[in-house]
This record gives C-alpha cells, sequence and structure tokens, in this order.
C-alpha cells in the first residue's frame, strides 16, 4: 500500500556550504518546499515577453514560502526598489550597466586616496590619527605595498593623483572615511566566518571594498558596525560587485537612520522607542514589568533592530525572514521613490483596487487601508520590523513575566532563543500584532 508522505523540503542551509569543523552553527528550521517557496519556474512566468513583473503574483508565494536561492539576489533586487516592476528587460539593461559605471568611477575615487581600495586585499589596522597623520605600520596593509600598488587612472583623463603615504590629510571628510578603513577590516573578518565562501581572500576583500565605498557614498552615515552582517549575503548572492553594492545601498536606504549617530544618541533608538510604544500599547503587563526591570529603552532589543535578527537566526533562515519582511512592506512606487521620479502618495487614500492593490505588500495594503479610514492620519508607518520584534517578546512574554527578575535576565532569555525562531510564524505573528495595535490606537484616540 502507497502511503503519501509530506514533503520536508530542503534545508534552506544546504545551498550555503559551512566550513569543515564548525560546531558553533546554528541550525536551519526552514525547508524549501515544492509548491510554497517561490520557484524558478513561478518568477520566470510572472514576467510579460518585453520584461514587465506581476510581482503580486510572487509576493504572496514568498511569504507562505521565501524564494528558491537559485533566484534569490535578482528577485531581491525588486523586492528592494532596485528596479521598477513595470520596466522592461532593455529598460532595465541600461538602468544596470549605468550603475555599473557609477560604482566604478566611486570605487576608483576610493582608490586614488587609498590604493588598497579595489587591489584584492583590505586593512585591520588603523592608517591614519584622527589629525590626518599617516600611521605608518608596515602590519597595516596585510602584505600590500602602498607604494607598488598602481596609480588608478581617472575615466576622465586626468593627471593622476601620485600616492603618498607620508604626507599629513588635511581633509575632514577624507580623514573621517581612512578611520573607518580599519574598522570595516576587523568587522568583515568576523562576518559569516562559518561559511566556506569566505575562506577566500577575494571575497573578503570584496566586502570590504563594497563597505568602503558605501562609507564614502553616504558620508552622512558612514559605516557603522552591524553594516557587513546586512551586506555580507549581497555579496554572496550578486557576482558582480557593483550589482551587490547597489542592492546593499538599497537595504541602507531603509535602515540608515539606524547607523546615524547624533551627540550620545545612535539612530536605532527611536526604533526602540518604537518598541517600547507598541509593547506599552499591545501588551501593556510585559511593558510595565520590563519598565519595573529597567528595562523600559529597550536597549536588550539594539542587535536584533540593528543587524536584521541576523544573530537569531541560522544565515539561511534570516535571509528567508528578511525576504518575508520586504515582500510585506513592498511598494511599487519604490524605485521611482529612490531615483527622484514622480510618485503618489505612498500611503494615500487607499484607491487601489483588484490587480493594482495586489502589487503592494500585506501590510503596506493594511497601512493604507488604516490612513483611508482616517481620512489621511499623519504620521511615517513603522517598519515591520518593529513589530516582529514585538512578535518575538510575545512569544517569550509567559517566561519573561515569571522568569525574568533583572535585565541579565532578559537577555539571557532573549539570547536563548538563537536558533529556534521560526520566521513565517514571527511575520505573521508581526501582522497580527500590527493589526491589534492599529484597532487600540483607533480607540484610544476616541477615547
Amino acid at each position: 500500500m502507497n502511503i503519501c508522505r509530506k514533503d520536508p523540503g530542503l534545508p534552506t542551509d544546504s545551498f550555503y556550504e559551512i566550513r569543515a569543523g564548525c560546531t558553533d552553527v546554528q541550525e536551519t528550521k526552514f525547508r524549501i518546499k515544492a509548491g510554497k517557496t517561490l520557484s524558478v519556474k513561478r518568477w520566470r512566468a510572472s514576467f510579460t515577453p518585453e520584461g514587465s513583473l506581476d510581482i503580486g503574483k510572487c509576493l504572496n508565494r514568498i511569504c507562505r514560502g521565501g524564494i528558491h536561492p537559485s533566484i534569490r539576489g535578482e528577485v531581491w533586487e525588486f523586492l528592494l526598489g532596485c528596479y521598477d516592476p513595470k520596466s522592461t528587460y532593455d529598460e532595465r539593461e541600461q538602468i544596470r550597466q549605468r550603475r555599473r559605471d557609477q560604482y566604478a568611477q566611486l570605487k576608483e575615487s576610493c582608490s586614488r586616496m587609498f590604493p588598497v581600495v579595489g587591489s584584492g586585499k583590505f586593512i585591520t589596522a588603523r592608517v591614519i590619527t584622527a589629525n590626518g597623520d599617516p600611521i605608518q605600520d608596515p602590519t597595516v596593509f596585510l602584505g600590500t605595498d602602498l607604494e607598488q600598488l598602481p596609480t588608478p587612472q581617472s575615466q576622465e583623463s586626468v593627471d593622476p593623483i601620485p600616492v603618498t603615504v607620508g604626507s599629513r590629510e588635511h581633509d575632514k571628510e577624507i580623514i573621517q572615511w581612512k578611520l573607518a578603513l580599519h574598522q570595516i577590516g576587523l568587522d568583515v573578518v568576523r562576518t559569516d566566518r562559518t561559511l566556506m565562501f569566505y575562506e577566500k581572500q577575494e571575497n573578503l576583500a570584496k566586502l570590504w571594498d563594497v563597505l568602503a565605498v558605501y562609507a564614502w557614498h553616504d558620508k552622512d552615515v558612514g559605516y557603522g558596525q552591524g553594516m557587513s552582517d546586512l551586506c555580507s549575503p549581497m555579496i554572496m548572492l550578486l557576482e558582480n560587485e557593483a550589482d551587490a553594492f547597489w542592492c546593499f545601498e538599497r537595504l541602507m536606504r531603509r535602515v540608515r537612520g539606524n547607523f546615524r549617530c547624533t551627540g550620545n544618541s545612535v539612530g536605532v533608538e527611536a526604533q526602540l522607542d518604537n518598541l517600547a510604544n507598541v509593547t506599552k500599547v499591545v501588551y501593556p503587563k510585559l511593558h510595565q514589568h520590563l519598565e519595573h526591570l529597567g528595562g523600559g529603552g529597550y536597549l536588550f532589543a539594539f542587535r536584533m533592530l540593528m543587524v536584521l535578527f541576523r544573530r537569531e537566526y541560522s544565515f539561511g533562515d534570516s535571509l528567508v525572514l528578511w525576504e518575508m519582511m520586504w515582500a510585506l512592506e513592498y511598494d511599487p512606487e519604490l524605485f521611482s521613490l529612490y531615483e527622484g521620479g514622480e510618485t503618489q502618495n505612498k500611503y494615500d487614500v487607499y484607491k487601489a483596487t483588484g490587480k493594482s492593490r495586489r502589487q503592494y505588500g500585506k501590510y503596506v495594503r493594511a497601512i493604507r487601508r488604516s490612513r483611508a479610514r482616517a481620512r489621511g492620519e499623519p504620521g511615517a508607518p513603522l517598519p515591520i520590523s518593529v513589530f516582529v520584534l514585538a512578535s518575538v517578546l510575545k512569544d517569550r512574554s509567559d517566561k519573561l513575566l515569571k522568569e525574568a527578575r533583572g535585565l541579565d535576565d532578559v537577555v539571557k532569555i532573549l539570547n536563548d532563543i538563537s536558533g529556534s525562531m521560526d520566521a513565517q510564524k514571527a511575520c505573521t505573528g508581526a501582522m497580527k500584532i500590527h493589526k491589534k495595535y492599529l484597532k487600540r490606537q483607533k480607540r484610544q484616540s476616541i477615547q
């Protein structure tokens, strides 16, 4: 007698080879399953012959079962707003080439200031002091002789700038950038070190180059610890370095405020305040308990928001969580917004119907409905990551209320969830909490 057995699926981490001898690797919980995961076939079938994408056909599938690793990189480019879903194959190729040229120019500018950029090497020690004096330490350059590196030639055929290792730097922006380079290197060698991919020097150097160029590209924010965790998957999924850079740059547009430092505060503290407010509204007893323990600022959740739960999940599972969140938050106007084109008010009166409505992620649709009913109630929407974290706290609320007698206990209880979280459950819980939060906010506003 034949017995039908449920397809167990493939572990998502099976596509990312682990170094031999690594015993502290988190076990993957998510499975890639036919009929649930966005497959290559379904993805290809979502395009017209000219190349326009009906992304609404894919969003629900991503939320249910993630993306097959073989197409993950190209799907992410759409989810993060690198391309307009209405664009054609030819239009995207033109955009891709323009961006690659732009990245080459950015990288050349960085290489002219510090020739290790683009050399296939990277640094892990300081190269400059805060007042601009160079640090002459032979261990800094990992075997790289700066004087022997070729001076980059400008694409504009101007006279090359000579490499001067021994002179003082006076430009404050360049000093600030160079001060970050060694920290980038230190973080690069610690990032995803259990993966075989980063056994190769060229891949480590590629990650360092992208982060170094980004720090120069976005001078207001520069480099902050945690960015390497966000950038690493882009390097692995997108073979072309320029494509990886722009995908990372689009992700940073969502989270760069978390890394902005002003005085003694870090931008992510604003999201921690939002988390505290959501918990206070939806789970007042838990919030009161955390406040009593001295955790009302929710700093225990700092890392989760900064690196989007990379440490709480296995490598593959964290990528599934990201793409599920991005699918829920997807807005087809992202590309126009980032490129400076004309867009409708992102959360304007809820007029979209039928097929056009399905082009938006469920989270955005819920916000649009809420704003329409409230006649355009002001205020920027919270990122779904705040509600995902609130969902995590809800799942551990009984343990937190019964066992946490201090902040150390709170940290320990939350650390114990590493490797045991379910990405789909967290996103489903986030949507439920968001709905509950909107209802209670509306009730409080009426009162």
